[in-house]
């Protein structure tokens, strides 16, 4: 049977539903924007506060360095790798079914954390969360789509919700330098137990139960859920032994092979399996495929360039973390007050020319960045604001448009496309950095002082890391440009 039979609801499955059903405003949805805007915070808190607590659990559980990493890694791995998954189970048996159980896993994983004694079961209750996180991190951006039927709502309720989530991704290093001054590491994770509380009962109270007609009932592709998280899992481990083994290193090259081979696999399972996981004649719709590489394009320039003006303000120009940080604030704000930007614009241009002018801005920002970087902090300053207002702008409408572009049954799914395409291109954004630094830089770059040589090496690495990820993410923006403009001439 052709990809087209195969179960897939009709275009029209996006028609409006009753009124009487949709809210007509922000504030006739308040209690569930309240819970999914508390789901996305639990998120950006949860990346946010643990990293600046690294130090403190590594003295008391007696953590290597390898162990320190996965207690992070863990964590994201099992989330990008589990949300395709869980995306399809969710579009089959209810989104907000889904979404409460994992909310109740996440309140409860969290808890835990305050009965771990060894970093082995802080790993293990990390991996946990992930899976209770790919449950509902793209379920939000699904059930807030579905909440309203005007496009216009949809993009205002995206926009509060990812605010929300960055004020969070902001305040967490504040917040844990502060707890932990007089509390142990554990409060810093409790801390999410109230959040994840308030958002049970705000999509438990606000958001209605799924309708049969907004489900679809496939079997679910088990093969496919399978290939699909293995090539996930390879995909952001390969990034990560890159970083650490080196280039040159043998350890990276198997990951990214077993990868390759999946991926392979599971694209042949998706085109010829019956019920697929995935139907890739809907992720080639221009709306899908064309924000697909635009949150791909954001996230890699977001996350490369975090990491190279990191070690570039505090290896380079000699400044204290402190003040690398502060450093780092025009990015923080632009993310967190670009929001009001985003109306304005969509209502100007449309929210399809939106979305590529957002992605063009971060193209221009690394390019500042890679060229204009070396000769003073007002240049990476500048690349900074441009890469966060671009992702400003993309992370609410390219996510809108793949759901614009997908039946209604698929809007979950939809979501855990989007993530998962930001999940692996910041780990490609960071690996690229890394493995260029490495392989251009001789010596511990960490040392305290560098010889003039170390230093021309450590330039000369920014900036070709900084000209790679510029093409590579002109290259998937271009290419969504093209997909856009397809769509735009079938219509």
């Amino acid at each position: 049977m052709g990809a087209a039979g195969r179960g897939d609801a009709p275009d029209q499955a996006h028609a409006p539903r009753s009124q009487s059903r949709a809210p007509r405003s922000l504030r006739e949805a308040w209690v569930a924007l309240a819970g999914l805007s508390a789901v996305f915070l639990f998120e950006m808190l949860d990346n946010s506060i643990l990293n600046v607590a690294l130090p403190t659990i590594g003295r008391e559980l007696s953590a290597s360095a390898t162990e320190l990493q996965w207690v992070t890694g863990a964590y994201s791995v099992v989330f990008g790798g589990t949300m395709l998954a869980f995306g399809a189970v969710a579009d089959r048996v209810g989104r907000r079914k889904v979404m409460l159980v994992g909310l109740v896993l996440l309140g409860a994983t969290n808890l835990a954390t305050g009965f771990v004694t060894t970093a082995g079961q802080l790993i293990a209750v990390r991996a946990a969360m992930g899976v209770a996180a790919a449950m509902t991190t793209p379920g939000s951006l699904a059930l807030a789509f579905r909440l309203f039927d005007e496009e216009g709502l949809r993009v205002r309720a995206t926009t509060l919700i990812s605010t929300v989530g960055l004020v969070g991704l902001a305040i967490g290093p504040v917040v844990s330098g502060f707890v932990l001054a007089f509390a142990p590491w554990q409060a810093l994770l409790l801390v999410n137990v109230p959040i994840a509380a308030l958002a049970f009962l705000g999509v438990r109270h606000g958001i209605a139960s799924d309708r049969e007609d907004e489900l679809h009932h496939d079997p679910v592709d088990g093969v496919g859920a399978l290939l699909g998280t293995a090539t996930i899992v390879l995909a952001l481990v390969a990034p990560t032994l890159f970083v650490d083994a080196g280039a040159a290193s043998l350890l990276p090259w198997p990951a990214i092979a077993a990868a390759i081979v999946t991926a392979s696999l599971f694209v042949v399972r998706s085109r010829y399996a019956h019920h697929p996981l995935l139907n890739l004649e809907l992720v080639a719709r221009p709306l899908v495929s064309s924000g697909l590489a635009f949150k791909g394009a954001s996230n890699l320039a977001v996350s490369g360039l975090g990491y190279l003006v990191t070690l570039q303000l505090q290896l380079d120009r000699g400044w204290k973390p402190a003040a690398a940080a502060a450093g780092m604030l025009p990015q923080v704000v632009v993310l967190i007050a670009g929001g009001a930007l985003i109306r304005p614009l969509i209502a100007r241009v449309g929210i399809d020319k939106a979305a590529w002018i957002g992605a063009v801005t971060v193209v221009c920002g690394l390019a500042v960045h890679a060229s204009l970087g070396r000769f003073g902090y007002v240049w990476i300053a500048l690349a900074l604001v441009l890469v966060a207002a671009g992702m400003r702008v993309v992370g609410v409408v390219a996510g809108t448009n793949v759901m614009r572009g997908l039946p209604a049954d698929r809007t979950t799914i939809g979501a855990a496309m989007v993530d998962t395409a930001g999940e692996v291109a910041t780990g490609v954004g960071i690996a690229v950095c890394g493995t260029i630094l490495a392989a251009l830089f001789t010596g511990r770059i960490a040392t305290s002082s560098w010889s003039t040589d170390q230093t021309a090496e450590f330039r000369q690495a920014v900036t070709a890391a900084g000209l790679t990820l510029t093409a590579v993410a002109a290259a998937l923006v271009g290419w969504g440009i093209a997909r856009a403009r397809r769509g735009a001439d079938r219509s």
